[in-house]
């Protein structure tokens, strides 16, 4: 076995390239560094379709049950599902999948009970250093009896409480195409969308962990023409892909034409508010000036926080906040322990579709109000420098706010930018938005002069 814990260690789950840094001994030390580190005496384990994931996760269960602790795996699952069983049972919970990314790679996303973050600095970086002393000798020998490892399917279960959450029941038939990207939503959309009144038409629903028709990350634009052909042929009311894990979903409209998940945002928070009035909604600092407008208009209070998981779902533990979105099409909500869900942001947008008249264009029009970039990213020899260059040529100007939330944010009276490097990459990282489309090109461009020198 070789592995270098600190490259596999991310923000909040590991991953790392299979079996070169990444095997199945490691995942049973991970298995018990997790349990001592959370002290659980049980916990819930998942995972998706990649051909290493079920090999992986067992080990992982045998590492926690050795300590002690009694393991209950659901098998194939989405992300969201896992942490559907984690709240629902009150457990910490493992899921074994290196979502978005290429067949190679596999991981784990952590959680403590109630789908809790287990974060850098809330056990991740002391499981990985606990592993880590493990690595040549072997985890210690465990005076507990072993635990037990029990199987329970809790697909139906997880499919009910999600249309608990919102009434699909009164809208009007709707066509829709679903990309599963060969990932877990195959496996999640059919039980899910059964019995709703929704003719669903189903793209590369058969799980396969290789992704043979393209990447299961629909952020990427070439992983959606497959969806936006299908709309267009089918006449479909609207398309909706997820990614590899199916804890995200990204969505195309009448025409094929993607929707910002800002503008997805926007909808669901009033769609929230309208049942939880005067509630906060938290955005990171890299969505849409509509977010916060939409949610101020319809009586919420906006939170803006950094790009990241652990640091949405914080805030909205803290906040109380009633539902979260990013620009990467991860929605959190606070019926679902705060944790990220795309399929229940995805039965939100068609509760609103099928409760007007309208198509899905019209409707997100009202939350589409501005001209973004999207996220542009550049190789640089030094992030630092170049992001001290960028202060350096905004600082001053009149009418320029800066902010350091989150890597650098300046913002004018008529356009805001933000720059953030990245924590693994040697990358910068620009997203841009202005009030048209001809002053955010040239914002852009000139960011981007700056940053490429």
């Amino acid at each position: 076995m070789t592995a270098d814990l600190s490259q596999l260690v991310k923000a909040y789950d590991v991953r790392g390239v299979v079996p070169d840094q990444w095997d199945e001994p490691l995942a049973e030390l991970f298995g018990a560094a997790f349990v001592q580190v959370t002290g659980a005496d049980a916990i819930v384990i998942g995972h998706d379709m990649r051909p290493s994931s079920p090999g992986l996760s067992r080990a992982f269960a045998r590492g926690a049950a050795a300590r002690g602790v009694d393991v209950t795996e659901i098998g194939l699952c989405s992300t969201d599902q896992l942490y559907y069983a984690s709240g629902a049972f009150t457990l910490p919970g493992a899921m074994f999948t290196a979502s978005h990314n290429p067949a190679r790679y596999n991981g784990i996303k952590m959680c403590r009970a109630g789908a809790a973050p287990v974060g850098q600095d809330t056990g991740l970086s002391d499981i990985r250093r606990l592993a880590e002393s493990w690595l040549d000798s072997g985890a210690p020998a465990s005076d507990a009896t072993p635990g037990t490892i029990t199987s329970r399917d809790t697909l139906e279960d997880y499919a009910a409480y999600l249309r608990s959450l919102v009434d699909l029941t009164s809208i009007r038939p709707l066509k829709v195409v679903v990309d599963a990207g060969n990932g877990m939503g195959g496996h999640t959309v059919p039980t899910v969308f059964a019995g709703l009144p929704l003719e669903l038409v189903p793209m590369y629903f058969e799980l396969d962990g290789t992704f043979p028709n393209h990447e299961a990350n629909p952020l990427d634009p070439a992983n959606i023409v497959d969806l936006q052909k299908r709309v267009r042929q089918e006449g479909a009311d609207l398309g909706i892909a997820f990614d590899g894990d199916a804890d995200r979903c990204f969505v195309v409209d009448e025409r094929g034409e993607p929707v910002s998940p800002s503008a997805i945002t926007a909808l669901v928070a009033a769609r929230e508010l309208a049942q939880h009035s005067g509630g906060t909604v938290i955005h990171n600092l890299i969505t849409s000036w509509s977010v916060p407008e939409v949610v101020r208009e319809h009586g919420g209070t906006p939170v803006r926080t950094r790009v990241g998981h652990s640091f949405i779902k914080a805030e909205m533990a803290t906040s109380g906040a009633i539902f979260g979105g990013e620009h990467s099409a991860h929605y959190y909500f606070r019926d679902f322990w705060n944790a990220d869900t795309g399929m229940l942001a995805a039965l939100h947008v068609l509760a609103a579709l099928g409760g007007q008249d309208g198509p899905l264009s019209g409707l997100v029009a009202e939350y589409d109000r501005y001209s973004g970039s999207g996220e542009i990213n550049s190789t640089v020899d030094d992030q630092a420098a170049r992001l001290a260059a960028v202060r350096a040529a905004y600082e001053g100007r009149e009418g320029v706010i800066i902010d350091e939330l989150d890597g650098l944010t300046v913002t004018t009276e008529d356009a805001w930018f933000n720059v953030r490097p990245s924590n693994t990459e040697p990358l910068l990282r620009l997203n841009a938005e202005a009030r048209d489309e001809a002053t955010m090109a040239k914002v852009r461009d000139e960011v981007l002069a700056i940053i490429r020198g």
